[in-house]
C-alpha cells in the first residue's frame, strides 16, 4: 500500500515539474514580456518564476532520486531514469547558482539603466542565450523523463 503511494506521489512530483518547467518558460514568460510595458518588470518577474520553479525542480529531482535509490538500490545509478533525473538537477545547479549570479550581477552593474539599454547589453544576451539553452535542455529531459515513466519504467 505505502510503495504505491510513492510510486504515484514520485509520479505526481514528476508531473507537476516538468508541467510547470514548460508552463513557466514556454508560455507565462514570453506572455509577460509581450503584455507589460516595462520589460524590466517583465523580466523581474520571470526571473522569480524561474527561480521558484528551480527550487521546486531541486526538492522533486532529490525526492524522485531518493525514491529510486529506495526502491531499486545502488544498481539504479547506471538506470536512464535515474541518469535523467541527475543532470536535470545538474542543469538546475548550473543555472541557478551558476548563470542567474552572473545575469543578476550584470543588471546591478547597469543600474539606473534597463540592462538591455546599457552598454552590458551584449553580455547579458550572451548569458541570457546559454542560460536558455540550459533551460531548453532541461525542458526536453523532462519530456524524456516522463516518457520513461508513462512507458512503465518507474
Amino acid at each position: 500500500m505505502m510503495k504505491k503511494y510513492f510510486e504515484g506521489l514520485a509520479i505526481l512530483i514528476m508531473t507537476v515539474w516538468v508541467g510547470g518547467m514548460w508552463t513557466v518558460g514556454y508560455i507565462v514568460a514570453p506572455v509577460l514580456f509581450q503584455s507589460l510595458q516595462d520589460k524590466a518588470f517583465a523580466g523581474m518577474l520571470a526571473g522569480k518564476l524561474f527561480a521558484a520553479m528551480a527550487y521546486a525542480g531541486i526538492v522533486c529531482a532529490t525526492y524522485l532520486m531518493l525514491y529510486l535509490f529506495k526502491t531499486r538500490g545502488m544498481v539504479v545509478m547506471r538506470q536512464p531514469l535515474f541518469l535523467i533525473t541527475l543532470v536535470m538537477l545538474l542543469l538546475i545547479l548550473l543555472g541557478q547558482y551558476g548563470l542567474q549570479p552572473i545575469l543578476a550581477d550584470l543588471k546591478t552593474q547597469a543600474l539606473p539603466q534597463y540592462v538591455m539599454d546599457s552598454v552590458y547589453a551584449d553580455r547579458f544576451r550572451f548569458w541570457h542565450g546559454a542560460a536558455s539553452i540550459l533551460y531548453l535542455a532541461q525542458s526536453l529531459l523532462g519530456v524524456a523523463l516522463l516518457l520513461k515513466v508513462y512507458r512503465g519504467n518507474l
